[in-house]
């Protein structure tokens, strides 16, 4: 008969822990440190740029090979060669509305989940969208650096401006931030109409199947849909002629998705009345023709960066990765609807 085990008092061993998991950033996680708040504790974050070794020889290195989840700022892209050589990888946890950067067929295939900035965006977003068309409109920023040259006292009076109340503007892309922008620029008595891929059936405004033909009964068009291959370009030279030369194009979604060469020219030559622009086709660099137009608002795509959007998306990072290794959901997951039909609500 074997004996049983001897109690002498002495405390079990205790539990293994699991290692931390492992976070491959592929870029400094800039959203926290804008607000000088910490990495969160309880992950072992791998950085590429403290590694003496180049980018691509560190995804291969036995560190990188055991990350469990990828974080992305939505400048860097998430490709199927990344995930090929990242086996251990089941989350992707990117601070971007948009899913442009990231192979999203590929994770699906892999069972990679995918974990986006959610509602985060929406409201900061929305709120420079329209600051960007009062200001194009009433021009403010023109009037701005009229007043501190000092030509009102050498010139007299500046050129007026243009009403909101009133104006027809059409929506590209009726998702969550669009919603937004038609709800803010009603209470100051606009018509809103917009173009997605699908009529809503939950909304009134008056639905167009075709963006220039939004762009033909509008004063002003807002851009605030994804970049994708069916929207690069999507606002091409007919379009914006059809805008008119009174007409206002306002872009808060991507550069790419206007065919930024032909709107250049047009704004010079007279024949688009004027621009509001957080974003350009190839970041950080702008047209220069687009430096000395007074009917253009420029800003360096900063639509999203206010300090109370920063510390909820820190928390809406931090959630996602908590929940994920605890195996509950995720706080903002992308799903199979949400890829079906990412980038253009």
């Amino acid at each position: 008969m074997a004996s049983l085990p001897r109690n002498d008092g002495a405390p079990p061993p205790p539990p293994r822990r699991r290692p931390p998991p492992r976070v491959l950033l592929l870029r400094h996680p800039h959203h926290f440190s804008l607000i000088d708040r910490p990495l969160p504790d309880g992950f072992l974050f791998l950085k590429p740029w403290e590694s003496p070794l180049p980018f691509d020889d560190f995804l291969s290195s036995a560190d990188a090979r055991a990350a469990e989840a990828i974080y992305s700022s939505g400048r860097e892209p998430v490709t199927a060669d990344m995930l090929r050589r990242l086996p251990e990888a089941r989350l992707v946890v990117t601070t971007s509305a948009g899913l442009n950067h990231i192979d999203v067929a590929e994770c699906r295939r892999r069972g990679v989940a995918i974990a986006c900035s959610g509602d985060v965006y929406t409201d900061d977003v929305a709120d420079l969208a329209v600051g960007l068309l009062i200001d194009v409109l009433r021009k403010l920023s023109a009037s701005d650096r009229y007043v501190r040259r000092g030509s009102w006292r050498s010139e007299g009076e500046f050129a007026l401006g243009s009403k909101l109340g009133g104006k027809r503007v059409g929506i590209v892309g009726l998702g969550r931030i669009g919603e937004e922008v038609a709800k803010r620029l009603e209470a100051f008595g606009c018509a809103i109409s917009y173009h997605s891929r699908k009529k809503k059936p939950y909304v009134s405004y008056t639905f167009y199947p075709n963006v220039h033909e939004l762009a033909t009964n509008c004063d002003a068009i807002v851009i605030c849909c994804g970049l994708t291959e069916q929207t690069h370009h999507m606002i091409n030279r007919e379009v914006l002629l059809a805008l008119g030369k009174d007409g206002v194009i306002v872009n808060i979604g991507r550069g790419p998705i206007i065919d930024e060469k032909e709107m250049v020219q047009l704004l010079v030559q007279g024949e688009l009345g004027g621009a509001g622009l957080d974003v350009f086709e190839n970041e950080p660099s702008v047209p220069e023709e687009l430096l000395t137009l007074d009917n253009v608002v420029l800003s360096p795509h900063r639509a999203v960066y206010t300090p109370e959007t920063l510390s909820n998306l820190c928390d809406l990072v931090v959630g996602n990765l908590e929940a994920f290794f605890s195996n509950k959901p995720l706080l903002s997951p992308v799903t199979t609807a949400k890829l079906d039909s990412v980038g253009f609500s």
